[in-house]
């Protein structure tokens, strides 16, 4: 596709339903053990018992979620994750997180905003309906064919209600990274028209529906927030499957020609007694 061909339709790609979800912001942070080291451990107590009901607060919160981790390898030693149906709660929340140990504690090390949304390329009522009378051969206006839509639409609110107000699992294994689409002069996804979009899309979603079970995903979107324009957070029972399906996925046309991804964050969810002792306070 010519990036310098004539623009698409602005009517072709403002297709990304209005509906306001949540913001999520990852925060990731060393330890200081040098200014650890000069606490007392009546002091050292005090810092984790503060932090403890810190967590305990936010996660006690309305419309709100934190996940905590332990981080694997030097990129970091310490992270959260918080959900929040507002802003300013966001914002409050990852100040008070940054100071919970005290100052010069935790120095943040990477974070990134996002908001949870609703895809572009979710199929419709009128293609769902269309694909069943090709596939099934089921007639419009038929009971056969409402009944299916009633279906349909069930299914459709459960799915974008999750989007948009996701419930994060407990799942041990926890992954992170930023992506983009390419602009570049040969592969420019936003010269692309919305059908073939929507279609590259339906493939590399089924390739992503083949984990389920195994890989809990959440994309959320943070163009004009972040530095990239999607956050990837996958959760899974082990690291084996996060490979798999980041490695399957890279062979996806979707990703091989188009996507561009950043640095990759692993951490463990762990109880906060056994995270204390993990990271070292």
């Amino acid at each position: 596709m010519n990036p310098h061909a004539s623009a698409p339709n602005p009517a072709d790609t403002d297709r990304v339903i209005p509906r306001e979800g949540w913001h999520v912001i990852h925060l990731f942070y060393h330890i200081e053990q040098a200014q650890w080291s000069l606490y007392s451990d009546e002091e050292k107590l005090e810092a984790k018992t503060h932090l403890a009901e810190l967590v305990q607060e936010i996660r006690s919160t309305e419309s709100a979620q934190l996940l905590t981790f332990s981080m694997v390898t030097p990129k970091a030693d310490l992270g959260f994750m918080i959900l929040t149906d507002d802003l300013h709660k966001a914002n409050d929340f990852e100040k008070r997180l940054g100071r919970a140990l005290g100052p010069d504690i935790l120095t943040p090390v990477y974070s990134y905003l996002s908001m949870t949304e609703l895809s572009e390329y979710t199929t419709t009522e009128e293609q769902y309906a269309l694909s069943v009378t090709e596939e099934d051969g089921i007639a419009a206006g038929t009971p056969e064919m409402e009944a299916k839509l009633e279906d349909f639409r069930k299914r459709m609110a459960k799915y974008n209600s999750d989007r948009l107000y996701p419930n994060m699992p407990d799942w041990p294994v926890f992954c992170f990274y930023p992506m983009s689409k390419k602009r570049g002069e040969t592969h420019n996804w936003y010269y692309l028209d919305y059908e073939t979009r929507r279609k590259l899309m339906a493939g590399h979603a089924k390739v992503g529906r083949t984990y389920a079970g195994r890989v809990r995903q959440l994309i959320t979107g943070s163009t004009g927030l972040d530095e990239s324009e999607w956050g990837v957070t996958l959760f899974s029972h082990n690291t084996q499957d996060i490979k798999e399906i980041v490695y399957e996925m890279r062979f996806d046309e979707v990703s091989s020609l188009y996507g561009e991804f950043g640095d990759f964050y692993i951490g463990l969810q762990l109880p906060l007694d056994e995270l204390f002792r993990r990271v070292g306070i």
